[in-house]
């Protein structure tokens, strides 16, 4: 297998292939990564998302159906905790366009999110500014949508986004980071042709316990839960319940869509789906 590792979006990427990619599957994959980007990053001056969230307007994008029905099912399933305008709240305390990292008073999200905003399959509209983030999901969309771009590129495939993967071909075995020590594991599992997708409270954080994972309804960082991992056969419905499982109503969103996971609680506990294949090293509940 070769590697080819760079960075894009602000973290780290490693495409794992049979044989050495060649310089037109490089472009196209670069390609994608900004067309993804200039339309939906909170991050980007010129990006689709930060003009309507200044001025209102649509997003013409392909995958503007596909994360926003997730959406919809996320936010019914965790009472609202997850919810795309979430954007303004993490902006308050500190995770902005700029990484200020200052906080300020916590703001809830707009629960009536799906009234602001509408969509179809290539475009989502709305008639007043509304910043989007659609961070539950969307890296994990993109990692499928690389993947979709090496569709044609023989052998084995492995498209890991910071953790966020998607396997083709041969089992690769993964362990499962311990979200307080770096160097050790809480588990593994053996994926093949499949997800797996991660999120935790000491990605992204700052601040005396402020980290990217918000309540919506509040505008706070969760306390219960400090790591999630989810394994499907898509990327982006792995990370969208990665995030869901932070909340109650997680672990029923899984088990609907047949997707197996792992959680971690604060104090060290792990539990998981009935079906999960992931060996587990720690205490369960």
């Amino acid at each position: 297998m070769t590697i080819w590792r760079f960075d894009a979006i602000g973290t780290l990427w490693e495409i794992e292939t049979s044989h050495e990619l060649g310089a037109d599957d490089r472009e196209r994959v670069g390609a994608e990564i900004e067309r993804f980007d200039r339309e939906w990053s909170r991050f980007r001056e010129d990006s689709s998302v930060t003009r309507v969230g200044r001025d209102g307007g649509s997003i013409s994008s392909p995958d503007a159906g596909a994360m926003l029905d997730a959406y919809r099912d996320l936010s019914r399933a965790s009472s609202g905790a997850v919810n795309p305008l979430v954007a303004e709240s993490l902006d308050a305390l500190g995770y902005d366009a700029s990484y200020s990292l200052v906080a300020s008073s916590p703001i809830a999200a707009p629960a009536d999110w799906t009234d602001r905003v509408r969509w179809t399959a290539g475009e989502a509209t709305a008639s007043a500014p509304a910043l989007l983030d659609v961070g539950a999901l969307g890296k994990g969309r993109l990692v499928d949508l690389v993947a979709g771009v090496l569709a044609d590129v023989p052998g084995d495939l492995v498209v890991d986004a910071g953790g966020d993967m998607r396997v083709r071909g041969d089992v690769v075995r993964v362990g499962l980071e311990h979200p307080y020590d770096p160097t050790k594991a809480i588990g593994v599992i053996e994926l093949q042709d499949a997800a797996l997708c991660a999120s935790a409270i000491n990605r992204r954080a700052w601040g005396d316990g402020l980290h990217h994972v918000l309540d919506a309804r509040t505008g706070v960082p969760v306390r219960t839960w400090a790591a999630t991992w989810a394994i499907a056969p898509e990327a982006m419905r792995a990370d969208a319940v990665a995030t869901a499982l932070f909340f109650d109503g997680g672990p029923e969103l899984a088990a609907s869509w047949g997707v197996e996971w792992v959680r971690m609680t604060t104090d060290g506990r792990a539990e998981r789906s009935p079906g999960c294949p992931a060996q587990l090293f720690t205490t369960r509940r």
